[in-house]
């Protein structure tokens, strides 16, 4: 049982109470020294913290218009104050997004304006002491990130940008977070998240290659630094060994062989994830976003596919090209980078596979549009493709599929609640309180119109409603991976049906080894 008040979801969204420093108490474990070094940041507070997290605020400033104009333009309109899942969730006035923005907006003015510095009473203008350090550390660790208050900002200030300029000064004055700069120091000495050395990693994806033989009766690699392949799929490192993310993972290989193409995972760069967008660090983007273009050129593959990860999607669609591109050794007749989901969409569209829509019977399915992936990328060749496209999948794997209310999808979906490097159990109040709105809107369309599963197509997000839900009256295993649908789905050239002839089928259409359509 939770030691914390759960919110009540057995009402329509509210405006909460105001409850004045209700989080006050909830911030993350500091990095040890040997994370904070390992990354190149101080290993404790510096002696003169207060005069470099100025100059390093300024050095953001110069390098960034859009924080300049975010930390000048708020006109306290009070849009964003109710699209904020974490206030919703906790009713702390410091959870309005524009009230996070001030803990950082009041140093600015102190600092960077002339009416701060002449009277910054009048302008609600501060110095940066030891009490406002400790509201960032604070309260800059319960904002995921997640861009919606933004949607809805007349103005657009990007509350997200305002968290990772925060996060990012705080790790140059040797105060940074343990979760996410111990996951980053894997990162660049493994290759993931998880730590999970090549030797494992092998053996779990031969393990899964004799499950979806047991399963189908038919062999399907896994394949693990082959050269000269076509694709390299870079995907979460939860999918290599958490429900329900490796069986996204089967979907993946799956759709990869009855496509017919060549494929490889690598286990220099066996990671989607970037947490150093969560820090707001370019530099730390880089060297993770590095190491994927590197195996690429390794292994001297054609194109890059992305697996199911919200945020990795965000950093390789918005940013990748501009940290390490050009990727012009890659084959310029596929999109650079690609998602798995536009893969197997187009693989559909084509008719190049068949599924069996019963085999997802047992489930009325709702879709979770992921935070990144909605309001920070796109998929497809056309506007709101990243809101279709999934959909379109699941539609075509399932007999049974409901949306739930407007206003909490595509565009203004709400948050996971743990996102934005927020996905740890020292965190796990503000990560519950802050999936209170999700959790109420799914709770709605399971009452009205029978859901049974949400699915999703982000590692973050599904490792924290699987954590999450049983707080709402949920079971952990309500939330399922896009591809884990078509992993049933999908009936494979020569699969065993399990029926009383247990008769061997085959799929009307096969595709060749570039992928592309040849009739069997």
């Amino acid at each position: 049982m939770a030691d914390f008040e759960i919110p009540s979801i057995s009402v329509p969204i509210e405006i909460p109470t105001l409850n004045r420093d209700a989080m006050k108490h909830s911030s993350p474990f500091i990095a040890a020294p040997k994370h904070q070094e390992a990354l190149g940041f101080p290993g404790e507070l510096v002696d003169d913290w207060q005069s470099k997290a100025i100059d390093k605020f300024g050095e953001l400033l110069s390098k960034s218009r859009a924080l300049q104009v975010y930390m000048d333009s708020c006109v306290k309109c009070g849009a964003c104050t109710d699209k904020c899942h974490y206030f919703l969730g906790t009713g702390d006035p410091k959870n309005m997004p524009v009230a996070r923005q001030d803990l950082m907006r009041k140093v600015y003015r102190r600092n960077f304006t002339l009416a701060g510095k002449l009277v910054p009473w009048l302008v609600g203008a501060e110095d940066l002491t030891e009490e406002v350090l400790d509201d960032w550390y604070t309260y800059f660790h319960q904002c995921s990130q997640c861009r919606r208050c933004s949607v809805y900002c007349p103005y657009g200030i990007d509350t997200a940008e305002i968290s990772m300029a925060a996060r990012e000064i705080m790790d140059h004055i040797g105060k940074g977070q343990k979760y996410c700069n111990e996951i980053l120091g894997k990162v660049h000495v493994i290759g993931n998240n998880l730590g999970l050395p090549e030797k494992a990693l092998a053996h779990t994806l031969e393990d899964l290659e004799e499950d979806i033989e047991d399963e189908t009766g038919v062999t399907v690699k896994l394949p693990l630094n082959q050269k000269g392949v076509d694709i390299l799929l870079v995907t979460p490192s939860a999918d290599f060994f958490a429900e329900p993310h490796v069986d996204g993972l089967i979907g993946y290989a799956k759709v990869f062989h009855q496509a017919g193409v060549s494929w490889t995972i690598s286990s220099y760069a066996s990671e989607a994830a970037n947490f150093a967008m969560f820090i707001g660090s370019v530099e730390q983007m880089t060297l993770v976003a590095e190491r994927i273009r590197k195996a690429a050129q390794d292994l001297g593959v054609k194109r890059i596919v992305f697996g199911e990860c919200g945020h990795a999607w965000r950093v390789a669609y918005s940013f990748m090209n501009t940290l390490v591109g050009p990727f012009d050794f890659l084959d310029p007749d596929y999109p650079v980078p690609q998602h798995i989901c536009e893969f197997t969409y187009d693989l559909i569209e084509a008719g190049a596979l068949t599924l069996d829509k019963s085999a997802n019977d047992h489930m009325t399915l709702t879709f979770h549009d992921s935070c990144n992936v909605a309001r920070g990328s796109r998929m497809g060749n056309k506007p709101g493709g990243q809101f279709e496209i999934p959909r379109a999948i699941i539609k075509a794997c399932c007999n049974n599929f409901v949306d739930m209310a407007a206003d909490t999808i595509k565009e203004g979906t709400f948050c996971c609640g743990g996102g934005g490097g927020l996905l740890t159990d020292d965190l796990i109040e503000i990560r519950t309180k802050g999936a209170s709105p999700r959790m109420r809107a799914l709770k709605e369309v399971v009452e009205e119109q029978g859901v049974t599963h949400m699915a999703a197509i982000c590692a973050i997000c599904k490792s924290q409603f699987s954590k999450v839900m049983p707080s709402y009256g949920f079971s952990m295993d309500q939330i399922v991976s896009v591809h884990q649908l078509v992993s049933n789905a999908i009936v494979l050239d020569g699969q065993v049906v399990d029926d009383a002839e247990n008769d061997v089928v085959t799929t009307a259409k096969n595709t060749d080894s570039n992928g592309d359509i040849a009739t069997a």
